[in-house]
């Protein structure tokens, strides 16, 4: 059992989340050559972003983040991830479910997401957390390892 474990409020300067999102990448890396090209520009975060970082026994275990986007109503969540070390342990739902509070907070009542079909532990996170297939928007329309899943924030 994780002792200690505390979700966190920051931004998208934090160290802590670019050390994260770094790792995160490199994970990327391995499971979407020669894909992660195209990826890359999609998971740039800008100070829009709403950061939250999971500590375990002091330590950054886990990141994620939501974005506002074309929709008013909607965030995007993004750069979802959990050292390896602490998979496994209900930090990456956690993280979800702080980040979708802070979303509710600022008043947006639906969440979307894209993530691969490389990631089944992302996509089985998602669905437990009640998020179903949308269609493919943005960047992800036409891409072959998109997975795009969206929730009603509304309680």
């Amino acid at each position: 059992m994780m002792n200690e474990m505390t979700v966190t409020r920051t931004s998208a300067a934090d160290p802590h989340f670019k050390q994260l999102t770094e790792g995160l990448d490199r994970d990327l890396r391995v499971r979407y050559q020669p894909y992660l090209a195209k990826f890359d520009g999609f998971n740039q975060v800008d100070n829009s972003a709403r950061v939250v970082i999971a500590y375990q026994e002091g330590q950054p275990v886990g990141c994620g983040c939501f974005r506002p986007t074309d929709d008013p109503a909607t965030v995007e969540m993004k750069r979802m991830f959990v050292e390896p070390a602490a998979r496994g342990l209900g930090v990456a739902r956690q993280i979800l479910q702080e980040l979708e509070m802070w979303a509710i907070e600022e008043g947006y009542t639906g969440a979307r997401l894209e993530t691969g079909n490389r990631q089944p532990e992302a996509i089985a996170l998602y669905q437990k957390s009640g998020y179903g297939p949308i269609d493919a928007y943005g960047p992800y329309v036409g891409l072959s390892t998109s997975v795009c899943l969206g929730k009603s924030l509304v309680l």
